[in-house]
């Protein structure tokens, strides 16, 4: 490939919901391109983006897949992402480095809020966006219907730049705007086209959008307004230089008829990408920031070298592989940069352009360009690599919390030693994905964005590490506390078999307000005891706090005083008074009325006015209270209290109930107390699990 520089770079992020079309299309444009001989098939696992095994496996994107290509004189970097929320990280990651973002829209499908996250990322990163509607060769396409929902969803600023003909099934010629023609389009690169100017109904039509792209372009230019209203049209020289300022300020949203199967319409949106695209020229400076937390302007021209790493993948050929972008200077194969998030210093060994599952190796890289480097020791996504005389750092990537949780169980001794190396280096490869190992629950706890993400996860770890894990419900942190005050008295005697044991121990306890935990104190008076045992006391206390007298929940919200009691000259000792200390908190909490208390989550639910119902019912049946409704842009967001016990696989119903449109965010609120009539279940199923446990 030529060396391109960053004017004739194109970095497109191809986005969109799940099914949607967004693989196919980019086989057809590399088809276009002469990149491939043939499009691939999603079944076959044969497309030059779904190469990995995981994504053979369950037929759809997983990771984002850079691929190159060449069209009019400018290098393509197309990064196909995945579609499914599980993975959100991956088009969110490729908007960061993107120039202009593709929004695929399936054509038998309505226009998705699933891709809102998306659309709203590239937007805050100030890139351009396209809609195109893809699979126009399939039975019941609703082209006009899309046209009015995208409207209605991302404002009257879109525009359709090519329009169907024939669409279904044959679906092979589309209306072309700018260059006012009908083009009928076989599909084989190279030849099968066939163009004629436009007339009748379709001259009348390409005039109405002339003047509908007129009106939204006059905003950077009145004098294309007026030579309009003299000629009556305008033609694609006239408008070019125009529309690409147009779309560079959001002023203009294209809109293109394409089917990615049939190779029809794709050459169009090729044509429009290479020239009215946006390249990293049009955004020739970004923000950075200095150790010193100062916020620097960085241009493109700049010479030294900036560059930011938007994802890591383990490739077992070549070890780790990290994809970055280039904001300015120039990466050289054998240069060392300095990582300033790691403070290290990382030598670029090896570097490539990369095509999917190719790797070309190059000598370097140029600002704007997309590449990877491979065995860099310390970097991870997310990390800035610059030169050592101009230490910065690139805002992070901005990712939603985790919404789907679980417990991950070794199957052996063995599995589990290994567990932890293998989870470290799935979570460097995605973000969204969060492990830690919760001792007081006894489970390696697993959170992500959905199930399907957390499935992938354990056939990763058993295809790369070996290791064998279950998904298990995680345990609720349940805790246990008083409703009334306590007293008890107890004695601990031992004179049986050598040195004798004793200790007596008087001990009152109280309910605290939440949120105070266990707070101990002693109000001795006299010398009944001696004021060394004070400790052993508060120890056994606490003892007994963790271990939970009341179905073995840890304790919370309790005052202990231990007031009184009484020693021997010889047997008391400190063993003595922390089993008396522990036993005597025992009684007592039992006196004082034992309760269970459960954490609480605050839950912020995303959906369509059209599915809040539904949402709110399934919430209380939940034992949910719902607390109120706000609005965010086109969406309603329902603010609930849930249990935690009543949340898991919640994001998967939720999902079911919003036809995968609904996105939701949890948070911990309380502990609130457990009904009654729930706690003997939940205490039968603890005391089952200590028993598999022992």
């Amino acid at each position: 490939m030529k060396d391109y520089r960053a004017p004739e770079i194109r970095n497109v992020a191809v986005v969109g919901p799940p099914s949607s079309g967004k693989t196919l299309l980019c086989e057809a444009m590399l088809r276009c391109c002469g990149e491939i001989d043939r499009i691939g098939s999603i079944a076959q696992g044969s497309t030059a983006s779904d190469f990995h095994a995981d994504e053979k496996l369950h037929q759809i994107s997983i990771h984002a897949s850079v691929l190159s290509a060449e069209w009019l004189g400018r290098e393509l970097n197309l990064i196909d992402c995945p579609g499914m929320p599980d993975f959100i990280s991956e088009p969110l990651s490729a908007v960061r480095v993107a120039d202009s973002a593709m929004v695929v829209i399936d054509a038998t499908a309505a226009v998705d809020s699933a891709a809102d996250e998306v659309w709203e990322a590239a937007a805050n990163y100030g890139i351009p966006r396209m809609l195109v509607v893809s699979q126009m060769d399939r039975e019941n396409t609703r082209f006009d219907e899309i046209l009015a929902e995208a409207r209605e969803h991302y404002g009257p600023k879109v525009i359709p730049l090519t329009l169907p003909v024939d669409a279904g099934p044959g679906f092979s010629t589309v209306l072309d705007v700018m260059r006012s023609e009908v083009m009928r389009d076989s599909g084989d690169v190279g030849g099968g086209i066939v163009e004629a100017p436009a007339d009748g109904e379709y001259r009348e039509k390409v005039h109405e959008l002339h003047r509908a792209l007129i009106d939204l372009v006059a905003e950077t230019d009145d004098e294309l307004l007026e030579r309009f209203l003299e000629e009556g049209c305008l033609s694609e020289d006239q408008l070019r230089e125009h529309v690409h300022a147009a779309y560079q300020k959001g002023l203009v949203i294209p809109m293109f008829a394409v089917s990615g199967m049939g190779n029809v319409g794709v050459s169009r949106l090729l044509d429009f990408v290479a020239k009215y695209g946006s390249s990293p020229a049009d955004r020739s400076k970004v923000v950075a920031m200095t150790p010193d937390l100062e916020q620097v302007d960085v241009s493109l021209a700049d010479a030294e070298t900036l560059a930011f790493v938007f994802k890591t993948l383990h490739e077992p050929h070549l070890g780790t592989l990290s994809f970055f972008r280039v904001y300015s200077g120039d990466v050289i194969a054998g240069q060392e940069l300095v990582n300033p998030v790691r403070r290290e210093t990382e030598r670029i060994s090896h570097l490539y352009r990369v095509h999917g599952a190719v790797r070309e190796p190059v000598e370097s890289l140029h600002a704007g360009d997309i590449g990877a480097a491979v065995k860099l020791r310390a970097t991870r996504a997310g990390d800035t690599l610059c030169s050592a005389s101009r230490p910065l750092l690139l805002p992070f990537v901005d990712f939603p919390e985790p919404n789907t949780h679980g417990a991950f169980v070794a199957r052996s001794r063995a599995d589990l030693n290994k567990l932890g190396e293998g989870l470290a280096t799935l979570r460097e490869e995605d973000p969204t994905f969060e492990f830690h190992h919760d001792s007081a629950l006894g489970q390696t706890l697993v959170s992500g964005q959905g199930k399907l993400q957390l499935q992938v996860i354990i056939e990763e770890l058993k295809r790369r590490f070996h290791v064998e894990v279950d998904l298990v419900e995680p345990r609720v942190p349940y805790l246990s506390t008083i409703r009334g005050e306590g007293e008890a008295r107890f004695r601990h005697k031992k004179q049986s078999g050598g040195a004798g044991q004793f200790a007596e121990v008087w001990m009152r306890i109280e309910p605290l307000p939440p949120g105070s935990g266990v707070v101990f104190t002693h109000s001795l008076v006299g010398s009944n005891v001696d004021r060394s045992f004070v400790p052993s006391v508060e120890k056994g206390v606490h003892a007994a706090c963790a271990s939970g007298p009341h179905g073995g929940f840890p304790v919370t919200d309790v005052k202990v005083d231990f007031y009184d009691g009484k020693q021997h000259p010889v047997d008391s000792k400190d063993i003595a008074f922390q089993i008396a200390g522990k036993a005597a908190f025992q009684e007592a909490f039992e006196m004082g009325g034992p309760k269970l208390l459960e954490p609480v989550m605050e839950l912020r639910v995303k959906v369509g006015a059209e599915a809040v119902g539904g949402v709110m019912a399934d919430l209380s049946g939940r034992r949910g209270r719902i607390l109120g409704m706000e609005t965010e842009g086109r969406l309603e967001v329902v603010v609930a209290q849930v249990p935690q016990a009543e949340l898991h696989d919640y994001s998967s119903q939720l999902r079911a109930l919003t036809a995968g449109r609904g996105r939701h965010r949890e948070s911990f609120d309380h502990f609130d107390e457990v009904p009654r009539e729930l706690v003997p279940a939940i205490l039968e199923k603890h005391s089952r699990r200590q028993e598999q446990d022992a």
